[in-house]
Order: structure tokens, then C-alpha cells, then sequence
């Protein structure tokens, strides 16, 4: 009588192995969309993710305790782990969840740069400050990630020469955002892969 498929040396020592490998990885990815959306404030996004990322280690963890005795099923295991740390990494850089806190310096006068934010209906704050060679201007806003791009491009067509820093921000008022900017990034979830500016 013919073994049957999940008996055979292909499927124990091939199939198997590689399944976990890619359960692993999408259970790691899914782990972290999950905390970055908590982080970012995305709390609605995060159960949902979190039922997919147990249901699929479920999965992964149930078929290894069917088969303890083969090594190769922890190494795929371990394995996908470590590639799903890698790919979640990836994905979080990509992720255009929650807001930043944008912190411009500059020598120069920020006139155009905050007349912009302003066509733009961006809140900013503008503050007189010293820095090490003489005054500079310092200009805050908070902006959606989805927008850091766009601001990104307007610093750098209208002051060269700034410095500025992104911070992330567990919240704040939505009177300082714009309705709507026209999108130059793909719609979620194909934003998460797109290229990085």
C-alpha cells in the first residue's frame, strides 16, 4: 500500500519545512505591523492584524508539535523567524501609519517654506532662536507620515541649507492637518511597498 503524501520524505523533510518557513515569516511581518500600528496610533488596524498573526502561529507551531522528532522543522521555524524580523523590518520603515513631529532649522529666513505649509493648510509653529554661528528660525509641524514625503521635497526646494529632524507623535489635534493633498504615494496597503523617499 502507497504511503501517503503527508508520510513522505518530500513532504516531511521539503513541503513541511518550507510551509513553516513561510508561516514564520508572514506571523513575524504580521507581529509587526501590529505594534507599529499601536505605536502610531492605529488601534483599529491592530486587533484585526493581531487575529491573523496568532491564527497563523497557531498554524506554524501546531504542525512542529506533530513533529518533534525532525530537526529540520525547528530550523525552518527559527529560520522564518529571522527572515520575518528582516522583512518586518522592511515594512515598518514603508509604513505611513500615525503622525511626526517635523523640527526645521535654519540660517536663512523660512518665509517661503512657511507660506507653503500655509498654502498647504499645515499648522506650524515659528520660533526665533540662536544656534552656533547666529540666529536661525526654527519651525515645527505636525503632519500625517503619509505627507513627511511631500513636506520632505518642500524643505528641500525651499531651503537647501536646513536641518531638520522627525519625530514620532502618539497623538495630536486634527485642526492642524490639510482636508486632503493630492497623493503622489499608492493606497494602502500597496504604499507599504513602495519606494522610500
Amino acid at each position: 500500500m502507497d504511503q501517503p503524501f503527508s508520510q513522505s520524505f518530500l513532504f516531511v523533510w521539503v513541503v513541511l519545512p518550507l510551509l513553516i518557513f513561510l508561516a514564520r515569516i508572514v506571523d513575524v511581518s504580521l507581529q509587526t505591523i501590529r505594534i507599529v500600528s499601536i505605536s502610531r496610533g492605529a488601534r483599529r488596524l491592530a486587533p484585526l492584524v493581531g487575529f491573523f498573526e496568532v491564527l497563523v502561529w497557531l498554524l506554524a507551531i501546531g504542525q512542529i508539535m506533530k513533529r518533534v522528532s525532525h530537526p529540520v522543522a525547528y530550523i525552518a521555524y527559527a529560520g522564518g523567524f529571522a527572515a520575518g524580523t528582516a522583512i518586518g523590518q522592511a515594512i515598518e520603515r514603508r509604513l505611513t501609519l500615525g503622525m511626526v513631529l517635523l523640527r526645521v532649522i535654519t540660517p536663512a529666513g523660512s518665509g517661503e517654506f512657511r507660506r507653503r505649509l500655509h498654502d498647504l493648510r499645515f499648522g506650524f509653529t515659528l520660533v526665533p532662536a540662536q544656534g552656533a554661528e547666529g540666529p536661525v528660525e526654527l519651525v515645527f509641524t505636525v503632519i500625517r507620515r503619509q505627507h513627511l514625503p511631500q513636506v520632505r521635497e518642500l524643505i528641500r526646494e525651499t531651503l537647501p541649507d536646513a536641518f531638520f529632524t522627525v519625530e514620532e507623535v502618539s497623538g495630536a489635534s486634527d485642526r492642524v492637518y490639510p482636508s486632503a493633498l493630492p497623493r503622489r504615494d499608492p493606497v494602502f496597503p500597496f504604499r507599504l511597498f513602495s519606494a522610500r523617499k
